[in-house]
């Protein structure tokens, strides 16, 4: 496998490659590292419970649901590459105003943080809508799984090394200020790190050469109506889907210190260890989609995200619930290359930015709608009902996406 590897690696081009480490700064610092680790536990300290932890999150994800058809389209006028970059730019500016919260009036704290998690938001949406076709054009069609599994193993390996950097930075600045870590302060400098970062991803992605449309190998005669259908059922596949992994991923960090009073390096620690098992899961995705078929990979780890949730939910201990997130986040990270691929395939090659915004949307819309709830229902009944509902979710989710798509070997781009 990994002589595997290395042949795809060095067919990679120049753009394939800036594109991989700007996905790997952002993994340090947002999509895996600091951002994921700290953000709630500074709204925590900044004196809110899970009901607003959860509408802050939630605002976030309903901007990249809202937000993610118009970045398509943003994307097929302006280019993806300006598009990505712009997207990155603003996500940057969300990202740095943040923590400035602690120096506003009292009165409009809650506006601020909700106004900047839309900023970061929107430029995510930006971002991350036209990464996927980019990388589709970028690649030709025997690199492409190996391609995405790469993207997701960079960035989840770096956000192993940015969640291990999260859970100690606090400390370091706590006992620099003099303050507890009960403070806002020791968190307020580590999330203006993470917005640094964004910094050199800019750059990467404007170093990268727009991809021409359409490959020539791929040229052939399009006409038709979009296949509408097919949109809307795969985005409430992936609506259902994503329901236990972002109850998972939104309210760890909260549980472990609100209920089981794990400290901070600790839960810094355990995020890594997750992030680590998580890319060396995302290597295994090219052997595992070409035996099975990227349709039944997906589905398959899907249940066994459903699965790895029944710790979280049923044994109140840190080492189950750590248990728990090792398994989600790994078998997150099979089925998120193996969806970006698949989606792509699914269809002609001008309809994919299309399939990248209304599957963005549907991701968005099912992640804001979890954490949203999700505040209020542990405030109400505890974290053990909200973690059983993303088991029921998933469950149905994976059963309904393995009816519609999994038996289906794809045989032809279009064709499922």
């Amino acid at each position: 496998m990994i002589a595997a590897y290395w042949q795809a690696v060095r067919r990679f081009d120049r753009d394939v490659l800036l594109y991989i480490a700007s996905m790997a700064l952002l993994g340090f610092a947002i999509f895996g590292g600091i951002y994921p680790v700290l953000f709630n536990l500074y709204l925590l300290r900044l004196g809110y419970g899970p009901e607003f932890v959860g509408t802050v999150n939630s605002v976030g994800m309903l901007t990249f649901a809202a937000c993610s058809l118009g970045a398509g389209a943003v994307g097929q006028r302006l280019g993806v590459r300006r598009t990505m970059a712009a997207g990155l730019t603003v996500s940057l500016t969300g990202c740095a105003v943040l923590p400035l919260v602690e120096f506003v009036p009292a009165g409009v704290r809650a506006g601020w943080l909700i106004g900047a998690a839309f900023v970061r938001s929107l430029g995510f949406a930006l971002y991350w809508v036209n990464a996927r076709p980019f990388l589709m054009e970028a690649t030709r069609p025997e690199e492409r799984t190996h391609a995405y599994a790469v993207q997701s193993a960079a960035s989840t390996l770096s956000g192993f090394v940015g969640s291990l950097v999260a859970g100690l930075l606090p400390g370091w600045f706590a006992g620099m200020l003099g303050v507890s870590l009960d403070d806002p302060a020791p968190y307020r400098y580590p999330l203006w790190i993470a917005a640094a970062m964004l910094g050199p991803a800019v750059l990467a992605v404007l170093s990268i050469r727009e991809p021409e449309a359409v490959r020539q190998e791929e040229r052939v005669e399009q006409r038709g109506a979009p296949p509408v259908g097919l949109f809307a059922a795969l985005a409430l596949a992936i609506f259902l889907l994503a329901v236990g992994a972002g109850a998972a991923r939104s309210f760890y960090n909260v549980y472990l210190d609100d209920a089981l009073r794990v400290p901070t390096a600790t839960i810094g620690t355990l995020s890594a260890a997750g992030q680590l098992v998580a890319a060396m899961a995302a290597l295994s995705v090219p052997a595992l989609s070409a035996r099975w078929g990227h349709a039944r990979v997906y589905a398959a780890a899907s249940l066994g995200v459903a699965l790895w949730l029944l710790p979280l939910a049923l044994i109140p201990h840190w080492g189950a619930a750590a248990l728990g997130y090792l398994g989600v986040t790994s078998l997150n990270a099979i089925t998120l290359p193996v969806i970006n691929v698949y989606q792509m395939e699914l269809v002609e090659p001008r309809w994919r930015t299309a399939m990248s915004g209304m599957t963005s949307m549907a991701n968005g819309l099912s992640w804001s709608a979890t954490t949203f709830v999700g505040g209020y229902v542990i405030a109400a009944v505890g974290y053990r009902t909200l973690f059983m509902a993303g088991v029921a979710l998933t469950l149905a989710g994976a059963l309904f996406f393995g009816a519609r798509f999994g038996w289906r070997r794809q045989t032809t781009e279009g064709q499922a």
